[in-house]
């Protein structure tokens, strides 16, 4: 197995532009434009910021550490998310890294805990996260919210 570095994407770097393409190519249909346009309009402040893994050269997965994600639950953050891993370089625990160098930068930001949002039950518990409870996003369909004491 190749080796993964994971890095934090500063705003108007190399990196940026490349997470831009990887966004734009990448499977994940539903959230592809909206991803993009905020990668381009780099809508982050403050702590927020997206991350990407790195293999072979190219990104190969990312997250987003967020104050917010798709859900009217603005008491509740930071949220993990965006969390996407290239079909080629699945199965080689990427997310699981990804995740991990998340946590360790809210860590650094002074959080204690971070929140995922999944419609999957039993893929986060593995890293350590616990259900809390369903949500609902804006487009009404229901979510599992799950949390991590970091």
């Amino acid at each position: 197995m190749n080796e993964v570095t994971i890095k934090k994407v500063d705003q108007g770097t190399d990196l940026a532009k490349e997470l831009i393409q990887f966004v734009e190519n990448f499977s994940w249909d539903e959230v592809k434009s909206h991803m993009t346009e905020e990668l381009r309009a780099w809508v982050f402040a403050d702590w927020e910021t997206p991350f990407a893994a790195i293999a072979d050269g190219r990104i190969v997965g990312m997250a987003f550490l967020r104050k917010s994600d798709y859900y009217p639950l603005p008491e509740i953050f930071p949220w993990v998310t965006g969390i996407f891993v290239s079909e080629a370089y699945r199965g080689r625990r990427i997310s699981e890294q990804l995740i991990a160098f998340v946590n360790e930068y809210a860590k650094e930001k002074g959080f204690h805990r971070t929140y995922i949002p999944s419609c999957h039950a039993g893929l986060y518990e593995k890293y350590g996260y616990r259900y809390v409870r369903d949500i609902v996003n804006y487009g009404l369909e229901t979510d599992r919210l799950y949390v991590k004491e970091i």
